[in-house]
């Protein structure tokens, strides 16, 4: 656990005012991706892509002698989505190389700041489930939400630590969620177990992506994400999200 920690720790304050610079800030739920990449590594990328994201009833084609429209399709893990997204778009989050590079995929969760947390969530491009090797890297410390809360703690939460509470397998996507009906557990930053942070009151939200290629159990360095979810409003693009 310690180890899991190490780099994100040495990076927490730079990664912060990065993050920060994404921010809109006027009261509405955003997530804007970008990168950490304070010597221009070039080997991160964070950002929103167009027809990767879980499908919530999208348009599809079919041929039956002519190309016409088809069934709309939904992901299985997505039944529900951000009504605003009409592209499908994901969160590509890569760092390509090893986790030591002092760089990372970021995206900044706008709009939190002094609401009182209850759920955290995103769905991840991923079959079987968040341990399985298949798909989107999901480690213990990538991708994670670092919460800053509004007395200055920061905590995190890891794809696959803590566990999630809820983790809903579709045909290719996962919709993990942490709190809700259950407490939503955290690392603190400052170290130890696993911390209840219901109910306390947002500073900043953000989505790191610092574990690299050499980092299992997939060893591929890059996740796709959608839906990211906090407190049950998902936002699907890198606008500002229509609500849901």
């Amino acid at each position: 656990m310690k180890k899991r920690f190490a780099f994100a720790a040495a990076g927490i304050s730079l990664l912060a005012m990065t993050a920060g610079a994404f921010a809109v800030g006027h009261g509405f739920l955003n997530v804007r991706a970008g990168e950490f990449d304070p010597l221009k590594t070039r080997l991160v990328q964070g950002t929103w892509v167009s027809g990767i994201g879980c499908p919530t009833d999208a348009p599809t084609a079919a041929f039956d002698g002519d190309i016409v429209p088809g069934d709309p399709y939904t992901d299985a893990a997505c039944p529900t989505g951000d009504p605003g997204d009409r592209h499908v778009r994901g969160l590509l989050l890569a760092k390509t190389g090893p986790t030591t590079n002092v760089a990372a995929a970021v995206a900044e969760v706008g709009g939190v700041r002094g609401k009182t947390l209850t759920e955290l969530g995103y769905d991840i491009r991923k079959p079987v489930g968040a341990a399985d090797p298949g798909g989107s890297h999901c480690g213990a410390g990538a991708p994670r939400f670092n919460v800053e809360t509004a007395d200055g703690s920061l905590f995190f939460v890891g794809c696959n630590s803590p566990a999630a509470d809820v983790a809903t397998v579709g045909d290719g996507w996962i919709r993990l969620r942490w709190g809700g009906s259950s407490p939503l557990n955290a690392f603190p930053a400052s170290g130890g177990g696993p911390v209840d942070i219901t109910g306390m009151t947002v500073k900043s939200i953000s989505i790191v992506f610092d574990e690299g290629q050499d980092t299992g159990p997939d060893y591929f360095g890059l996740a796709v994400l959608d839906n990211i979810d906090v407190n049950g409003r998902l936002v699907g693009t890198g606008g500002v999200s229509a609500g849901n």
